[in-house]
């Protein structure tokens, strides 16, 4: 990627490399623990077809990648990419504390038919910025997919400093990031000063992001309600910023509900809730409690979804 001066930067890039709206995917599990490569083929197929997700991100953490073998990542990704690859974006996530297994990943997922890469921030061991540096393009190097850089300082201990994202925007590969940093200013300052390709991924900044510049999201709400998301991009493109603004608020009391525990926890009880493929979630997490799902349902249904046996 080339890098540009505040003056001759675009007020939004012009193109989304793997669409405007994507939804990081769970992973469905069967009730002994085992993935169900089955489910997530049905699942992924409701998300791009009933929820209009554009991509979707397999092995992201929403689906549980710490968790999961190379093996079944392979095994999963294989199934997403046979499902609706033909008319959606797989981005596979591949981002690990270990550069070398990074990179083999990387290499898996173009093997399986991935169309990108979504690389966290090396996550505990907090790296200087400029072994970051070298992380990230040892990455891109590895493989001959576009990347997306993952920048989560809460999870991960590190951010991406805004001189290090310039820098990694020089590299070909490397062409935009799913931000979860929640800074104004240096979201700014780096669509500013290069044409990376900016995804929000706090699905509560959603909104506010399309002004700053994204070209769309990577949520997890988007697995509930990615129609209503899609449906926001759409009318905030058209100019129509209080027919956005009307979604946003609608969407509060989903994204309430979604993160009063951790999102993927929460996502596989409301898709439990609507009768699609989830099932349990693997420790050191654990499934919702009933206390959580009684409040979630209450959260889904004030936030506009239809849920069986609701009466509604």
């Amino acid at each position: 990627m080339t890098t540009a001066t505040p003056a001759e930067a675009p007020a939004a890039p012009a193109t989304a490399p793997f669409g405007r709206m994507l939804t990081a995917m769970i992973t469905p599990m069967k009730p002994d623990g085992a993935v169900d490569y089955e489910g997530a083929a049905r699942l992924a197929s409701f998300l791009v077809d009933d929820m209009r997700n554009d991509g979707l991100v397999v092995s992201g953490t929403t689906g549980e990648a710490p968790v999961t073998s190379d093996a079944e990542k392979d095994r999963l990704l294989r199934a997403v990419v046979e499902a609706v690859g033909d008319r959606a974006s797989i981005v596979a996530g591949v981002g690990t504390n270990d550069t070398a297994h990074t990179t083999e990943l990387a290499r898996q997922a173009e093997r399986a038919g991935a169309d990108g890469l979504l690389v966290v921030t090396p996550y505990y061991s907090k790296p200087p910025q400029h072994a970051l540096l070298a992380h990230f393009r040892a990455v891109a190097d590895a493989a001959a997919l576009p990347v997306l850089l993952y920048d989560i300082p809460g999870r991960t201990g590190t951010p991406i400093a805004t001189e290090t994202l310039v820098r990694l925007a020089e590299h070909p590969q490397i062409v935009g990031v799913k931000d979860a940093k929640d800074d104004v200013a240096a979201t700014s300052e780096v669509l500013a000063r290069t044409d990376l390709v900016y995804y929000c991924g706090t699905d509560m900044l959603n909104l506010p992001w399309l002004s700053l510049g994204a070209v769309g999201f990577v949520s997890v709400a988007g697995h509930v309600v990615g129609d209503r998301l899609h449906e926001m991009i759409d009318e905030f493109e058209a100019g129509q910023t209080g027919r956005a603004r009307e979604l946003h608020l609608s969407l509060l009391p989903v994204y309430s509900g979604l993160f009063r525990n951790q999102g993927l926890v929460m996502t596989k009880a409301a898709l439990g809730l609507l009768g699609l493929p989830a099932g349990p979630v693997r420790l050191p997490l654990e499934s919702a409690t009933v206390a959580e799902i009684r409040r979630l349902r209450e959260d889904l249904e004030l936030g506009g979804l239809k849920l069986p046996g609701s009466g509604s």
